[in-house]
């Protein structure tokens, strides 16, 4: 039986391979390796006019059948889980961007000024230019989503449900057997010019910063998330936590929430949440609560900004952060998941290019797996406190 790479360990690979190659190629022949450059450069222009065709799809697909199965549902349970999931995400956004708008601008400066400077090769350019228009900008698939879904839901619709059901599998799909796959061979081009123009060990270094601050965000999070719960239901939050390990260690090899839903589900009865509330809230949290995976994108975000000499605000960000607390509903159940459901906010809303977009996909992978191990031990603490706040009677 074949043992298949993960796909963090192929983008790792990629990554390597660019460096190894950018630095090693120009030496043994300058021509070849312009020429392999812009070959990679090629690739990348085709991948990414590709990707943003099928942003608007990804959206449509995801976001409107999210909403309408959330629209039937089991009332006030269903209105308080998803009241939380929404405000915990939201929380999660605003403490990544303070800690990210106060700590990253000092670090990425500071190695920027330390870097290699470019060594005078300007970044290779491709053979050609393929114009892919996609059929819709990102902020109408966004209203289309909310329209149909909304909809869909206030007539109970089955048999419109069922065609964007089984949508929702072909883009799923697509994005599992075509965009994921090629990923690693996006993100070695981008490294491969970045090496080659001298652009590397800067990006790195932001790269090594970035991920110990996400980590350690992701913490306290949970801390957060867990002493709210504590509180309200007069336990332990250090035990609580203790109690929900189990789930944070199985997502971390899983890379997916959905997958982790029996464990999840497991240890979240044993925290002392009624059954009935775990066992509606924790799939639909898996789906809908995503803190973990928004401090990572708006983290990422900032530090690929801020690395290409781009203005971060807060008013920028704020409705950058509510849209992406609800897009994150639209986000597939397969590993770098929540980075392309958000590619198109990053685009429409932050000004990210191609190149950016690459950089930021490759900054999410390298911890999506810490990211959704987040997301899914809150959810623990958010079942306990939807249990706490849901009546006696309806338990």
């Amino acid at each position: 039986m074949k043992k298949k790479i993960g796909l963090i360990w192929r983008i790792i690979i990629a990554i390597g391979l660019a460096i190894g190659l950018g630095m090693l190629l120009p030496a043994v022949h300058e021509g070849f390796a312009h020429w392999f450059v812009r070959l990679a450069s090629t690739f990348n222009m085709i991948f990414g006019g590709f990707l943003n065709f099928v942003v608007p799809l990804i959206i449509i697909a995801f976001i409107a059948p999210g909403i309408a199965k959330l629209g039937s549902g089991s009332g006030k349970l269903l209105g308080l889980a998803t009241v939380f999931a929404y405000a915990s995400t939201i929380f999660a956004g605003i403490l990544a961007f303070f800690a990210a708008t106060t700590l990253l601008p000092n670090f990425i400066n500071g190695i920027a000024a330390k870097s290699v400077e470019n060594v005078g090769r300007a970044a290779a350019e491709s053979f050609f230019e393929l114009e892919m228009t996609p059929i819709m900008g990102v902020m109408s698939a966004l209203l289309i989503a909310f329209v149909l879904g909304i909809g869909m839901a206030s007539i109970n619709s089955k048999s419109m449900l069922s065609f964007f059901e089984e949508f929702n599998v072909l883009i799923e799909k697509l994005i599992s057997y075509v965009i994921i796959p090629l990923l690693p061979i996006h993100i070695f081009g981008i490294f491969l010019n970045m090496t080659y123009s001298g652009e590397v060990a800067r990006v790195l270094s932001v790269f090594s910063v970035v991920f110990i601050m996400i980590i350690i965000l992701h913490l306290i999070m949970l801390t957060i998330q867990y002493t709210v719960a504590g509180s309200l239901n007069k336990r332990n939050p250090i035990m609580l936590m203790k109690t929900m390990a189990p789930a944070y260690m199985t997502a971390i090899g899983t890379q997916s929430s959905a997958a982790t839903i029996p464990v999840t589900l497991r240890q979240a009865k044993k925290t002392g949440a009624s059954e009935r509330v775990t066992d509606f809230t924790i799939p639909l949290f898996a789906t809908i609560h995503l803190s973990g995976s928004t401090i990572t994108l708006v983290s990422c975000s900032i530090g690929v900004l801020l690395m290409n000499g781009m203005a971060v605000s807060l008013s920028s960000y704020i409705p950058f952060i509510l849209m992406l607390g609800v897009t994150m509903i639209a986000a597939p159940g397969v590993p770098g998941g929540a980075v392309m459901a958000a590619v198109g906010l990053l685009s429409t809303m932050l000004g990210f290019d191609e190149s950016m977009v690459a950089l930021m996909i490759a900054l999410y992978m390298a911890q999506d797996s810490f990211g959704t191990a987040t997301n899914v031990t809150g959810d623990g603490a958010l079942a306990m406190i939807v249990d706490r706040f849901t009546p006696k009677t309806d338990k």
